[in-house]
């Protein structure tokens, strides 16, 4: 009833840049957050940015400086503005939203994931 399809991912050579970005579509009544969340093999899926209502963001201190997170409410999309990119960087970036449906019940809606692959 809610899908979130991400886009932009890719490979790039260390100190690059890449942009993702998410659309929600669906049996949306309100978005009060949307951020982006990584995971490599073998390791923890981390967060790494988040926006949530009002225009707070939050960044894992590994990207900060580097990373930029931005919203559009309107049309139901998140972005994130890869620079510096470092190997270590490297990990499915999945689309994150904390969504209240139209049944009025809140739930994390994941994106499919797309690959950020950085080169040294």
């Amino acid at each position: 009833q809610v899908q979130l399809v991400e886009s932009g991912g890719g490979l790039v050579q260390a100190g690059g840049s890449l942009s993702l970005s998410c659309t929600a579509s669906g049996s949306i009544f309100s978005i009060n957050a949307m951020g982006w969340y990584r995971q490599a093999p073998g390791k923890q899926r981390e967060l790494v940015a988040r926006e949530a209502r009002g225009g707070s963001t939050n960044y894992a201190d590994s990207v900060k400086g580097r990373f930029t997170i931005s919203r559009d409410n309107v049309k139901n999309t998140v972005y994130l503005q890869m620079n510096s990119l470092k190997p270590e960087d490297t990990a499915v970036y999945y689309c994150n939203a904390q969504i209240t449906s139209t049944t009025k019940i809140a739930y994390d809606y994941w994106g499919q994931g797309t690959q950020v692959t950085v080169s040294a």
